[in-house]
């Protein structure tokens, strides 16, 4: 039985990602902090004899017994509430943790798969996105903790492969939804069905017109295991092309949901990038892979998980307290 650790295994890609390696038959230990994870994301994981579970943070030294085949590097704060409230936890994230798992990964000879994002291309000049774009980013900007903790996390993961012989896979992950994503974590997906349940207006940032592509989690999940089980070094992207427009995206949700609130515009904020749609042309080559579930059905999956929430989640204002966790 191969043995993978999984890093961020409470949170919500984390979390699909641990299900899906048991069910390949792998032994798996998931990693967190629960920083930004979510512990009921993992509890039916719990008592299955081929899951471990070690609540580490990653940016301190990791100690795993016994050999080790793959690392999944998962760990980090992913949404714009998240990374605003604790910069310097993203940071270090992005750059100690992922040095320490590198290491790891070369002491144990075992291969390693890091999540990278989309939002190493910033607000991109280039549309759609291919993997050859090196991107417009503000490096000092309030998204740059995050955009920068990934990209750091790219050149080292790439200084290890070519100066070590480290076997590495980077993967660009672009907007991903599903069950299991926080309702209250800024994002515009768990936003506007978390809004249409409440009965609130939605609230689309700016004039509505900058596009976003969603990939349903499974799809995104089947990209991820391809890469890791593949022969390519470098970044590959693994998003849904079908690109929306947030303003139509808001009116899909309405219909969805069957609400009957408005859509309401606030200012949009600073380096919200305007267009995100990924090329998936390599990842159609190297992997055979392309997304299988439509926008349509995934959501309607998604609303239903929404839906099944109690009355306390959904009216949840705060949906994670950091203050244990920042030093000031």
């Amino acid at each position: 039985m191969k043995k993978v650790l999984i890093t961020g295994a409470a949170g919500f890609l984390g979390s699909h990602l641990s299900d899906r390696f048991i069910k390949e038959g792998y032994k798996v230990i998931g990693m967190d902090n629960f920083i930004t994870g979510d512990k009921k994301n993992i509890a039916h994981l719990l008592q299955n004899p081929n899951f471990e579970f070690i609540e580490h943070d990653v940016t301190e030294y990791i100690k795993i017994d016994g050999d080790l085949d793959y690392i999944l590097h998962f760990a980090s704060p992913a949404s714009p509430i998240d990374y605003l409230k604790i910069p310097i936890q993203t940071l270090k994230v992005g750059s100690l943790g992922t040095h320490n798992l590198l290491g790891l990964a070369k002491a144990k000879k075992a291969r390693i798969l890091i999540a990278s994002t989309s939002e190493i291309y910033g607000d991109p000049l280039v549309h759609p996105q291919t993997e050859d774009y090196y991107g417009n980013v503000n490096t000092i900007g309030p998204r740059g903790v995050y955009d920068e903790a990934k990209r750091f996390q790219e050149s080292i993961t790439m200084a290890y492969h070519r100066f070590h012989g480290v076997e590495t896979r980077i993967v660009r992950i672009f907007n991903t939804y599903g069950p299991r994503m926080r309702l209250n974590d800024g994002r515009v997906i768990p936003a506007f069905m978390g809004q249409a349940l409440r009965g609130e207006d939605l609230t689309v940032f700016g004039d509505g017109s900058q596009t976003r592509s969603f990939c349903y989690v499974d799809d995104e999940v089947e990209g991820i295991y391809r890469l890791l089980l593949s022969d390519y070094a470098e970044p590959v992207n693994i998003g849904n092309p079908h690109e929306i427009t947030i303003k139509d995206f808001a009116e899909e949700i309405i219909k969805l949901t069957g609400t009957t609130q408005k859509i309401i515009y606030k200012d949009l904020p600073v380096n919200d990038p305007m267009q995100r749609q990924p090329d998936i042309t390599l990842a159609k080559r190297l992997l055979g892979w392309e997304p299988k579930v439509s926008r349509e059905e995934g959501m309607k999956i998604t609303y239903d998980y929404f839906k099944g929430l109690t009355e306390d989640e959904l009216y949840k204002s705060e949906h994670k307290d950091f203050s244990s966790y920042i030093n000031k």
